[in-house]
């Protein structure tokens, strides 16, 4: 008898995630898994208790595992795994670290306090070339960043990653700029940037980190 995985929907979202993240349409992942594209909608947009052999095809389609689209690896730190055959460490140029943060996320952001170092998750956009951030007044990234002097500000470090757990590659990219926070005239422009912490709550203060360094790796593997 063939088991049945319900996961509530999270499953779909999970694979339609990785399929546009890969650049591929549902008819061309329907081909590679060889399933029916309608039933790959119904999938992808509804809850749906596929059996697991359905499961198992659309991993190696999507070139992941089964555990990683069930979310048996969502509370589990990324890379645990062993690194893959023949690694390849490439140093990435200024143009394709901002191609690669561009779209926005969750990013961390570095500094020194006056307790010591503290590295915070955030999300972020790119607006005019420049890392937008969204906080709450009162916060670590609002006092421990004021200098108390007109035009000083401090120098921060800010950094993204991606890791493809199946596959044993990924790549990470750091900005270090100073971080200016956003006056109440510019921030009807940062406003409309569309930054929105997960955090919700009161979160009106705009912080932007003009780049001053940008630099970034990416690991491949297999052959040179």
């Amino acid at each position: 008898m063939t088991e049945h995985i319900s996961a509530a929907g999270d499953l779909g979202r999970r694979v339609a995630h990785r399929r546009k993240s890969l650049g591929m349409t549902r008819e061309q992942l329907a081909e590679r898994a060889r399933i029916d594209p309608g039933y790959l909608g119904y999938l992808e947009e509804r809850a749906a208790s596929p059996g697991s052999s359905t499961v198992n095809q659309l991993a190696v389609a999507l070139g992941t595992s089964s555990d990683e689209l069930l979310g048996g690896t969502v509370d589990t730190p990324r890379g645990r795994g062993p690194a893959g055959a023949r690694p390849r460490l490439e140093r990435l140029d200024t143009d394709e670290c901002m191609r690669l943060i561009s779209p926005g996320g969750v990013g961390r952001v570095g500094f020194t306090t006056s307790t010591g170092p503290v590295v915070i998750p955030v999300n972020y956009v790119i607006h005019h070339g420049a890392v937008l951030l969204r906080t709450a007044f009162g916060g670590p990234l609002d006092e421990d960043l004021r200098t108390g002097v007109k035009g000083v500000e401090f120098k921060v470090a800010f950094e993204v990653d991606h890791i493809d757990d199946p596959n044993r590659q990924g790549w990470s990219v750091l900005v270090r700029g100073a971080a200016h926070h956003v006056s109440d005239e510019e921030r009807a422009v940062a406003a409309g940037a569309g930054v929105e912490p997960w955090a919700g709550g009161d979160r009106e203060l705009y912080i932007r980190i003009t780049p001053a360094e940008i630099s970034g790796r990416r690991i491949h593997h297999g052959p040179e």
